[in-house]
């Protein structure tokens, strides 16, 4: 099980660091469109209206929403997805395993929101508290990917753990705090699909197109009901079961059946299979999919897509801020959000963690130091993605807020990436171990 494990982490660790190359380079792109002769393209492509039309019913929306709407709640899906899957059998299934990323994720959430709070003077920015709170996991393991093996594997199962935690406070911060008025019967509406898909989950039984079917309809009443379709998308990973039908011994004796069988109907009078030959293989394809946990294999199947086209298509339509003479950015906003993503993750992740080994509340994984750990808070600081995306819910309406809030999410990550990797480099040669677990 371990093994297994593992070798999950490392195809997420693989994906997320290539994710977040393209992720760099889509949002130098959106940058380069916004700041030369390609801006007014830029600017419609983003505002055009796509959808479709049936009698009285219309959905129509521009695609900078419909990639913030649509696109995004598949992101909160596969981040619904890991977190269940660390939940019942990953690093966050036990006390043991899950309290430093715990303890680190809850300075890391509460130290750069107080950080906001204290250096913010501007009534009409308030509300962009929550945007400093969450790390971006593509980003910061691309970091780490830079270092190589000298990075032990339990610094990046630390930071992917802390990481999620934090997706989980920056999903319940948007649900309690991002919702404006609530449509009731909206979220009645969506509940009758919600509750078959739980009655499936508790039986252990996944028909994927009534899956399909009955997400697409919560999405659209969560859509309609006021509070943001992404957090349909968390909902509707829990649903997922993550149990097989199977267990892998008896899998693989009937692959032994199921071959030898083959080898008996082999025809070497034709390359084409015999009629017998194509009912094993239908066998093969009943039992792979049984022996499948359907939680594994669409967090699988999701990986690239998200790693590879969701989240730099995200960061072309959200990161585009023209520079020009005539924008007048609010400087203190993006003082505030810098200094709360690099220092205020920097102390919180730290700070807490120190107290949690001190107070022997956690242990350090095997083989990282706590110089390591303390780089890794710096590294916490990229906070791209989600810091992005709150903001487009914190400032809906308002456009320099929204580029001066851009401008500050981008600088504090530029700094905590740089410090981040220089830091990490320095501890993994060896040098200072400040405490040990």
């Amino acid at each position: 099980m371990k093994s297994i494990i593992l070798s999950t982490f490392q195809k997420f660790d693989r994906a997320q660091s290539l994710g977040g190359i393209m992720l760099f380079g889509a949002t130098v792109m959106a940058l380069l469109f916004a700041n030369t002769q390609l801006s007014d393209f830029y600017d419609s492509l983003r505002e055009t209206k796509v959808g479709f039309e049936a009698g009285s019913f219309s959905l129509r929306k521009p695609l900078l929403l419909w990639v913030n709407d649509g696109l995004m709640a598949i992101f909160f899906f596969m981040i619904g997805l890991e977190i269940k899957r660390e939940l019942m059998i990953g690093e966050l299934n036990t006390p043991s395993k899950a309290s430093l990323p715990l303890i680190a994720a809850l300075g890391g959430m509460m130290v750069p929101v107080v950080f906001y709070i204290i250096l913010n003077k501007n009534p009409q920015a308030s509300h962009g508290w929550g945007i400093p709170m969450a790390t971006d996991i593509a980003f910061s393991l691309a970091i780490l990917k830079l270092l190589g093996n000298r990075v032990p594997v339990g610094l990046k199962v630390f930071l992917a753990a802390f990481a999620i935690i934090d997706d989980i406070g920056a999903v319940v911060v948007i649900a309690l705090f991002y919702t404006s008025s609530i449509d009731w019967m909206m979220l009645l509406w969506a509940a009758i699909p919600m509750a078959l898909l739980v009655f499936l989950n508790i039986k252990n039984l996944f028909p994927k197109y009534l899956h399909l079917a009955c997400g697409i309809l919560i999405w659209y009443f969560f859509l309609k009901s006021g509070i943001h379709p992404t957090i349909a998308g968390v909902l509707l990973a829990f649903t997922v079961p993550l149990r097989q039908k199977t267990d892998v011994h008896t899998f693989t004796e009937e692959m032994c059946r199921i071959a030898d069988e083959f080898r008996e109907h082999d025809s070497a009078h034709t390359p084409l299979l015999t009629p017998e030959q194509l009912e094993r293989m239908d066998d093969i394809e009943q039992w792979t999919e049984k022996v499948q946990s359907p939680l594994q294999h669409i967090e699988h199947v999701l990986h690239g897509w998200v790693a590879y086209f969701i989240m730099p298509v995200f960061a072309f339509f959200n990161a585009g801020v023209a520079f020009s003479s005539g924008l007048q950015p609010d400087v203190p906003l993006i003082t505030s959000l810098a200094v709360s993503l690099f220092l205020g993750k920097t102390i919180g992740v730290t700070l807490f963690s120190y107290a949690g080994l001190k107070l022997k509340f956690a242990s350090l994984p095997a083989g990282v130091t706590f110089g390591q750990i303390f780089g890794t808070a710096m590294l916490a600081g990229v906070g791209f993605t989600m810091s992005m995306f709150i903001a487009n819910l914190a400032f809906p309406n308002a456009g320099l807020l929204m580029d001066s809030a851009k401008i500050g999410i981008m600088a504090g990550s530029l700094v905590s990436g740089v410090a981040g990797y220089l830091m990490i480099r320095f501890y993994c040669r060896g040098n200072g171990q400040i405490i040990s677990g």
